[in-house]
């Protein structure tokens, strides 16, 4: 098994910028990619970006493009979302998720172990 925990979500103004954290724990060999996901209110859940477990191979979704960077810290086994340029529209429950096995790192790649979530808020 893989526990995921994310954290550093809160409250931000438009234009302004968070970082969240996922720390990774347990049977972390087994993970080929980590992503991150987020749910508003009434909708589905996003893929937002996505990351080869070596730190590789960053992917994002069209509409945090140039605004939001995936990163990993080999040292802590921990992955980063540094989100620049806040807008309304990205207030949400991100969480972060973990693929095990093997393969390539998409915006659909599917993933086998899941955070709880962290919320962020972008006040206009």
């Amino acid at each position: 098994q893989v526990q995921l925990v994310e954290s550093g979500g809160g409250l931000v103004q438009t234009g302004g910028s968070l970082t969240l954290s996922c720390a990774a724990s347990g049977r972390t060999f087994s993970i080929y990619a980590v992503g991150w996901f987020r749910q508003a209110p009434g909708k589905e859940r996003e893929s937002v970006a996505g990351i080869r477990w070596t730190g590789t191979s960053p992917t994002y979704v069209d509409s945090v493009k140039g605004r939001f960077t995936i990163s990993r810290d080999n040292r802590k086994d921990t992955v980063y979302l540094q989100m620049n340029s806040l807008k309304p529209e990205d207030t949400a429950v991100y969480y972060c998720a973990a693929a095990r096995g093997n393969g390539r790192v998409t915006i659909n790649t599917q993933y086998d172990y899941w955070g709880q979530g962290t919320q962020v808020t972008v006040s206009s």
